[in-house]
């Protein structure tokens, strides 16, 4: 049985960190529950300084979402690889995803402000 995903607007305004330094905040977040893994917040790519996102190579598949591609993070401190992914053509059930990004939480900081 396939876990149930919810994608629902995250309320509030949302900031993700690198270094302490701010790569994008937006009040346009969307929540993503999937089964009983942790909420993960995505972000409108519009509101992300794309200028600091190299894409790489890494693909992923989700049964459930589909393809994701993978950015790394150009930071002062360093790469941050693979530490971004999205689904540009995301499966029906996670429609409203396409072209968000997400962060992994052990390379940068994800708030709500």
């Amino acid at each position: 049985m396939a876990p149930q995903i919810t994608v629902s607007p995250a309320e509030g305004t949302w900031v993700v960190r690198v270094a302490g330094a701010v790569l994008g905040e937006t009040t346009q977040a969307l929540a993503v529950k999937e089964g009983d893994n942790p909420e993960v917040i995505y972000f409108p790519r519009s509101d992300i300084a794309m200028a600091f996102l190299e894409p790489t190579d890494t693909t992923t598949t989700c049964p459930h979402k589909g393809t994701a591609t993978y950015f790394s993070i150009e930071a002062k401190s360093g790469t941050l690889t693979d530490a971004v992914w999205t689904y540009e053509t995301p499966n029906d059930v996670a429609k409203d995803i396409a072209g968000y990004l997400a962060f992994y939480g052990e390379k940068v900081a994800i708030e709500q402000v």
